[in-house]
């Protein structure tokens, strides 16, 4: 990946059991993947930073970093396809799309919020 601070932000809801369940895994694999930066977000408690983004299933992982957006859907709840796909995206050439006004916006707004970061 470039030399650009990666996010790996979920994007949950604190009511959904398979959500709560799913930060667990995502904090094993943060420790793992120490380059990169973790967030979980609950998007009705932190709607004002999802804004527009279409969020239809849980869990929804958004990785980008300043360039655009590596990845961005629903992800199957299991830390081997977490891992695989992180793993996948170290490609220095790995394909970005723009970001739109909803990502980038998030993307900008998760540095200034520590308490939704995964491991400081």
């Amino acid at each position: 990946m470039p030399d650009t601070q990666v996010w790996v932000a979920c994007l949950c809801a604190d009511w959904c059991g398979l959500c709560r369940d799913y930060r667990v895994v995502l904090e094993g694999i943060a420790e793992s993947f120490t380059a990169l930066r973790f967030a979980w977000l609950d998007i009705e408690d932190h709607a004002e930073l999802v804004g527009d983004m279409d969020i239809e299933t849980f869990p929804t992982l958004l990785v980008a970093d300043e360039a655009g957006i590596l990845f961005f859907g629903p992800l199957t709840p299991q830390a081997q396809t977490l891992k695989r796909l992180l793993q996948s995206l170290e490609d220095p050439s790995a394909k970005r799309q723009m970001h739109t006004a909803a990502s980038q916006s998030l993307f900008q707004a998760l540095p200034a919020h520590p308490q939704l970061h995964i491991r400081t």
